[in-house]
């Protein structure tokens, strides 16, 4: 089936059943191997599962700009170090920030971070963790402190596989406080 490419709006076929960049419903499955899923959040961000360098470059041409990690070092034997994606990040042009978040929680300076991230770029932003969870509840509460509806940021997670109820009464306080 093919699709548009976001950011040169040119059709796409899928290859090994990749679902770069696009998002549906039914796309939830995630996939392994050089293609992965990097799920829309909003026009400009995206989620996914932990990437290694080879998927570092998919990204950028993709049109990424800035690759945001939020998993902290050494949380799997699996995971491919911080310092080998931001290198590979540099080597292809993109940004690259670390915002661990551990299983624990968010504290607001990590809510600040990734707010901060998200406003100093004007180009597409993929966040990435273990499975992309914890990326999109950070994305929601930063862009929920931003003044953005909890119900759209709840939506447009659900519509990329994510459910944000674990922040949702925080996301509503933080809305709230900007209104």
């Amino acid at each position: 089936m093919a699709r548009t490419n976001w950011h040169s709006g040119e059709a796409v076929v899928p290859v090994a059943g990749a679902r770069i960049g696009t998002c549906d419903s039914a796309d939830t499955a995630q996939t392994k191997g050089f293609f992965r899923m990097f799920r829309r959040l909003s026009d400009q961000v995206f989620a996914s599962e932990q990437i290694d360098v080879a998927a570092v470059a998919e990204a950028a041409a993709q049109g990424i700009t800035l690759i945001i990690n939020n998993r902290p070092e050494d949380e799997s034997a699996d995971q491919t170090p911080g310092a080998a994606i931001a290198a590979a990040a540099a080597a292809a042009g993109m940004a690259y920030r670390a915002i661990p978040v551990t299983h624990a929680g968010f504290s607001e300076s990590q809510v600040n971070a990734m707010a901060d991230a998200l406003a100093g770029t004007d180009g597409p932003v993929l966040a990435y963790c273990r499975s992309g969870t914890r990326s999109t509840l950070l994305w929601a509460l930063a862009e929920a402190r931003r003044g953005v509806s909890p119900h759209t940021l709840t939506t447009a997670a659900a519509e990329a596989g994510y459910d944000v109820t674990p922040v949702r009464a925080i996301m509503d306080m933080l809305a709230a406080s900007k209104a």
